[in-house]
């Protein structure tokens, strides 16, 4: 059975002087009414995202998300901003963005307030947010999720007259670029249109991972 009260003295925002308000707030209400009684609202879970960000780092601040997606049922399929449940608010390229997790396996969807299509800007953008993440498209939408790949290169395939880039075959039929220019490294991307690109950002430099099918 679920301890409301423990949850919300642990995540929202509650301390042990309102137990007493606690008890009898909830005491008439459904499951899910106390779940969203006990939930901090937004601004609040984005404040505490945003200085544990500063103040720690990024994959702390999403572990803490996600440790809260987890408690208070946060999960959202087809979040919105509509905002049915609190969600991560994110400003890409001077536009808004969202983003919350799908489920407790940590595949998060970033979704735009606006319509907007998809682009490499956006998605490098992303990678230099959350580098602890790899970022990806599932058909249009943007998803974010922990992807490592073998970082052992078969082979060299940079082209020449490449400065700033370079690229590399790796196991399981992986091409993976790499440059200090975003730019260039876009250049090189056009020549796998079709195949899945995971996006990611180590060391200053911008990182694509082309699986081949």
């Amino acid at each position: 059975m679920t301890d409301y009260m423990d949850l919300a003295l642990k995540y929202g925002g509650f301390t042990s002087l309102d137990k007493v308000y606690l008890k009898n707030a909830l005491s008439d209400l459904s499951d899910s009414q106390k779940l969203a009684f006990i939930t901090p609202p937004p601004s609040v879970i984005n404040a505490y995202f945003a200085e544990i960000y500063q103040k720690q780092s990024p994959e702390a601040a999403t572990d803490y998300y996600l440790e809260l997606s987890k408690a208070l049922d946060l999960f959202n399929l087809a979040p919105s901003f509509d905002e049915r449940k609190p969600f991560i608010r994110l400003n890409l390229s001077g536009k808004s963005y969202g983003f919350c997790y799908e489920t407790d396996d940590e595949v998060a969807h970033v979704f735009s307030e606006q319509l907007e299509v998809p682009t490499t800007t956006i998605l490098f953008e992303l990678a230099q947010v959350f580098p602890q993440y790899k970022v990806y498209l599932e058909g249009s939408k943007i998803k974010m999720a922990k992807v490592d790949f073998d970082e052992d290169v078969l082979e060299e395939l940079t082209p020449e007259g490449q400065l700033l880039s370079r690229a590399s075959k790796l196991k399981g039929n992986v091409i993976k670029l790499a440059s200090f220019n975003q730019d260039e490294l876009v250049e090189l991307l056009a020549q796998y249109k079709g195949q899945v690109i995971y996006y990611g950002f180590a060391q200053r430099e911008c990182l694509a991972y082309i699986v081949q099918k």
